[in-house]
């Protein structure tokens, strides 16, 4: 789902005031120091795996083959493992939300970036940079403006092209971008099988598909910006970095809010609406979240494990260490120990609904936008019993949301879980 701006939660009342408030107020804070400790570690794994991702496409670029293009993309497949956990810091803390969609948007209109096949189409009502090619032409006209993209800069990507027209749908940098670089159009619908862009469309001396070198100068760019906005968020939660001091500003009502809010978000609106559910009733693998690499699966799963990870206070990092410290569940289960239990019960059965997703695909037996075909009982049961227990898992999130007596906590919600037939109008 492209990120929606400006959204984040609301919060009122007190906690547990009468007697032990130093206490508590002293247990909140060291829950808060982990909260934002996790974060750090997590966007520092993502950056990390990000700039071997950018050493990978250098690598591809300056000698386009076959091999150095299945280790780019297996790159691009490891960075998305550390920062899909990161998607529980979204919709609760603001600065992430603003900062996401510079990312992670997603779906994107890829005839915005490359040639796309004779089935995109050649217009969009809503787009009108809908086929623009921004590869293949030096400059583009729309809204009365002409546009030169001779050069490929960063600039040109992040300030002129992303959210260009004010198109959500133009997407010109993040991890899809460079998926969509990397892959190309998958055009097996919702039989088995990824995008299949070749290397020689990065070879400029045997060149398919023309346009070879700006094609790699922006895949190049894409990287390096992917870089820097990851340095960026990685400042945002050192020990004084803009993000961990908004959590501590918020006071303890406040911070407890932006995390529940974050969780409950990603796991109902989010992951289980817009990501699962739309999907599912739509029978459209355009809908995949990582629809180019047939990686939706393991996006899925790691957003789960990344919810896991916020709630009870532990994250294992790529390198094997782990991070730790005081938890949401900790707190929890002082005010309400069925609460505590209600919600770690909820979310080992997701994480086991989703991992049976995962492996499924990972194993070859069934892909998930095979999952997600029109008369696919056994597959669209799984997908749906993954949305129900998320929906479970959220549930259970409000019910420590009470137990804690924080107020009201804002959960993003979904028309695909809470109106479909707006959805299928």
């Amino acid at each position: 789902m492209v990120r929606k701006a400006g959204l984040w939660c609301a919060v009122v009342g007190g906690i547990w005031m009468a007697g032990g408030a130093t206490a508590l107020a002293a247990d909140i804070a060291a829950v808060v120091e982990t909260y934002a400790d996790i974060a750090h570690a997590k966007y520092e794994d993502s950056l990390t795996t990000a700039e071997a991702l950018q050493e990978a496409i250098d690598v591809l670029t300056a000698k386009p083959t076959e091999e150095n293009l299945q280790a780019a993309r297996q790159a691009w497949l490891a960075s998305r493992v550390p920062y899909q956990q990161t998607e529980g810091y979204r919709f609760g803390n603001p600065i992430v939300d603003d900062w996401e969609g510079k990312v992670n948007a997603w779906p994107l209109d890829e005839g915005l970036i490359d040639y796309v096949a004779e089935s995109y189409g050649t217009e969009s009502d809503a787009n009108p940079l809908y086929v623009a090619n921004v590869i293949a032409n030096t400059s583009i006209s729309f809204g009365g403006e002409t546009f030169d993209t001779s050069a490929i800069t960063k600039e040109l990507l992040a300030d002129k092209l992303h959210e260009a027209g004010e198109s959500e749908a133009n997407v010109a940098t993040g991890y899809h971008a460079i998926e969509f670089l990397l892959w190309g159009q998958d055009l097996n619908g919702t039989g088995p099988g990824a995008g299949n862009r070749p290397a020689s469309d990065y070879d400029t001396a045997h060149c398919t598909n023309g346009h070879c070198d700006r094609r790699a100068a922006y895949l190049r760019t894409a990287a390096a910006l992917l870089v820097d906005d990851l340095e960026e968020m990685v400042a945002n939660w050192t020990a004084d970095g803009a993000a961990r001091k908004a959590l501590r500003d918020a006071g303890g009502n406040g911070a407890l809010g932006m995390m529940f809010a974050g969780l409950g978000s990603l796991s109902y609106g989010e992951l289980a609406g817009e990501r699962m559910k739309l999907g599912l009733l739509l029978h459209d693998p355009e809908e995949e979240h990582d629809c180019f690499s047939d990686n939706t699966h393991n996006s899925h799963y790691y957003d789960q494990v990344g919810m896991i990870a916020i709630y009870e206070g532990s994250y294992t990092r790529t390198d094997g260490s782990v991070v730790k410290g005081a938890s949401l569940s900790k707190l929890v289960a002082a005010a309400s120990p069925d609460a505590d239990k209600a919600v770690k019960a909820a979310m080992t059965d997701a994480e086991a609904k989703l991992r049976a997703v995962k492996e499924s695909a990972d194993s070859g037996k069934m892909a998930y936008d095979q999952m997600l075909g029109d008369g696919n009982a056994e597959g669209n049961k799984m997908l749906q019993d993954a949305i129900d227990a998320l929906v479970a898992q959220t549930r259970a999130i409000e019910t420590a949301v009470d137990a804690l007596k924080i107020g009201a906590v804002a959960i993003e919600g979904s028309d695909s879980l809470d109106n479909p037939s707006a959805v299928l109008q």
